[in-house]
């Protein structure tokens, strides 16, 4: 199997931890930031390594004074969230680090594990989010989409074993690691919740329809859905409202994070099933939607959609301190301006528009819309 060297990320963190006493790696599992961590290990002459999964680790670290205190290098702790306990120490920890020393974090699920971190090594600590791979880091962008960014579902032989791959990793998320974080359902309950959502990718999220449909209130539903959230599987956007007369959508949109996963749920196992498929200009504009916010490295608390509930619409809407950047995903090779993008700009007072499509030639539609590649210079 080939390696992908993430080159860039790997620059970040050592960046990150010569500022920073504590870095936390945070993303789904099996995403790599075990084989981020060891790779950062190599390159210390002094490594410490627990997995929090392992029993004995597990034993060592429930005394982390006596485990941790005389510790010298790089700390690394992998599965983080299941010992929420040691966040004060490793408040203490740090304040005592000897120059060059630091602690690298790993963990799962991100709520819980950011909250309580934050409250206790505030200050000393920075979050990096490891996602996927993105087309920053691997170049065959229909493999891409088809099989998700997952290391092993990415690089697997065959479209068989990547389905196969996907199939294994989602029964684990389903009769493990989901529970642990919340989901207190049977598992076939959480099968079909995960089901039900792949109506909704891309689409107005209804609590209330879905929570009917499952048999739960409405607020649990959207309890299950902000568990998805933590989990990095789905990612919300909120509705951008404006200052206009007109009516404009106030329920969030959501989204599967990765296409790979979507794919298995909706049971398509290779490129040619997807690309027969009724949706699959939507589905490749969220794989779009997903590229660009991790390629502009945007933060997801400043990113929205838009839409009145009549001609009117944007895709993406991303603010940037005091900038509005407007993004619009086409599946086609024959782009072009519409009423919706001109609307757009001029309610929005947007600063840019910028228009992505499956193509090839970049150009400048008017003053303000840009034509874009997903992917550049190819």
């Amino acid at each position: 199997m080939a390696i992908i060297k993430r080159i860039e990320l790997l620059k970040s963190i050592k960046i990150a931890l010569k500022s920073f006493k504590v870095v936390a790696l945070i993303g789904p599992r099996q995403v790599g930031k075990s084989t981020l961590a060891k790779q950062l290990a190599m390159s210390n002459k002094t490594h410490h390594f627990f997995d929090l999964e392992d029993p004995i680790d597990e034993k060592i670290l429930s005394t982390p004074k006596l485990s941790l205190d005389d510790l010298e290098g790089l700390i690394i702790i992998d599965e983080i969230q299941r010992l929420p306990e040691i966040y004060p120490y490793l408040r203490v920890k740090a304040d005592k680090l000897k120059k060059g020393s630091r602690i690298l974090l790993l963990g799962s699920a991100s709520r819980d594990l950011i909250e309580k971190a934050s409250e206790s090594l505030a200050g000393r600590i920075l979050f990096i989010e490891v996602t996927p791979f993105s087309l920053t880091e691997v170049k065959a962008s229909k493999q891409l989409f088809s099989r998700g960014g997952f290391p092993l579902s990415y690089l697997a032989r065959n479209d068989s074993e990547s389905y196969q791959w996907r199939k294994a990793y989602l029964q684990s998320l389903v009769e493990r690691d989901l529970k642990l974080i919340g989901f207190d359902l049977p598992s076939q309950t959480v099968r079909r919740f995960l089901e039900m959502l792949t109506g909704y990718h891309g689409q107005i999220f209804n609590s209330s329809e879905i929570g009917k449909s499952l048999g739960i209130s409405h607020t649990t539903a959207r309890k299950y859905l902000d568990i998805l959230k933590s989990a990095f599987l789905i990612r919300e956007l909120k509705p951008w409202h404006s200052n206009i007369i007109q009516r404009q959508v106030k329920q969030p949109k959501v989204y599967f994070r990765d296409t790979g996963l979507l794919f298995y749920l909706l049971g398509l196992k290779n490129t040619d099933e997807i690309n027969r498929h009724p949706r699959l200009g939507s589905f490749w504009e969220s794989f779009a939607l997903e590229e660009i916010i991790k390629n502009y490295n945007i933060d997801p608390n400043d990113i929205y959609f838009w839409a009145l509930h009549q001609n009117g619409e944007l895709d993406l809407l991303w603010i940037n301190n005091n900038t509005k950047i407007g993004f619009e995903f086409k599946y086609t090779d024959k782009p072009g301006l519409t009423q919706s993008m001109l609307k757009s700009v001029e309610l929005l007072k947007l600063d840019k528009l910028i228009l992505v499509y499956p193509g090839t030639k970049s150009s400048k539609l008017n003053e303000k819309i840009y034509l874009q590649p997903l992917i550049k210079n190819t």
